[in-house]
């Protein structure tokens, strides 16, 4: 297996204009290949994000290849020759009016590797006046899925599964070295919970943790934190954007994780 892996997190500022969104990640995609990346991570909601009206006309069907959305990052993936993991679209489910916010990853072929719906839903009322009801649009995934890409074991996570690390441990349980999380994190929780968050995961599961994140404001008033980042097994953050539209990116190693695993085994510990 191979023992090092360049990987490369996009940082969007999404609206709702599909065209606009998916040109803007086949630029930033090809910036981060040509940087060395083999593989590379979009934010949620980095096609579409708008009005929840606009987002169930724009949900497809899982392994469409026709569907504009996948169609167009399946030609990125392929002529970038890379790995794309497209970090949170609608995919249609079975209440028309309530899509997943699913993962997809894409080979370098262009060919669809595997796919990730959302478990956890946010659903909050924020201090600065925000009403988020994602579930009122949304329908929950079910199940903890990892991937094999560029030889290392990946970990899938959406945006608001941050808070829930009985997932990642359930991952980690299952082989993940890298964990995943693609998020529109809010600008009012990001300040105070993002970086914070993102370092509990990568110290407690030894793992390496990469986010692309969504950056900006964005139609009906949203706004989100930005800083995608990748944080190595120690916690420490080794790779991370600033504000604005970018990318960041790393080489993450197994020989790293076995060191920090072998000189703290705190997993082999584990009693609950």
């Amino acid at each position: 297996m191979d023992a090092e892996l360049d990987l490369a997190v996009i940082q969007l500022s999404s609206r709702d204009d599909v065209a606009q969104n998916l040109q803007a990640c086949a630029k930033l995609v090809a910036a981060a290949v040509a940087r060395g990346a083999r593989v590379v991570v979009l934010p949620e909601n980095f096609a579409y994000f708008g009005p929840e009206s606009g987002r169930r006309a724009h949900a497809e069907r899982l392994g469409d290849t026709s569907a504009p959305i996948q169609a167009a990052v399946a030609k990125i993936a392929r002529e970038s020759a890379c790995f794309v993991v497209a970090g949170g679209m609608p995919i249609a489910s079975s209440e028309v009016e309530r899509p997943y916010n699913a993962l997809a990853a894409f080979e370098p072929s262009g060919a669809l590797l595997g796919s990730y719906s959302k478990i956890h839903l946010f659903d909050v009322d924020l201090a600065d006046g925000t009403s988020l009801r994602e579930s009122a649009s949304t329908l929950p995934g079910d199940e903890p899925r990892r991937l094999s890409l560029g030889g290392f074991e990946f970990g899938l996570s959406i945006c608001y599964d941050l808070r829930f690390p009985e997932l990642y441990r359930k991952l980690v349980r299952a082989g993940a070295e890298v964990l995943l999380v693609p998020a529109a994190f809010t600008l009012h929780t990001g300040k105070d919970h993002w970086h914070a968050l993102l370092r509990a995961r990568a110290i407690e599961n030894q793992c390496y943790v990469a986010a692309a994140a969504q950056w900006g404001s964005h139609p009906h008033g949203r706004q989100t934190y930005g800083h995608s980042l990748i944080a190595d097994p120690w916690g420490t953050v080794v790779a991370e954007c600033s504000d604005g539209v970018g990318f960041t990116l790393a080489t993450i190693s197994r020989a790293r994780i076995q060191s920090v695993r072998r000189s703290l085994p705190c997993l082999t510990h584990a009693r609950l």
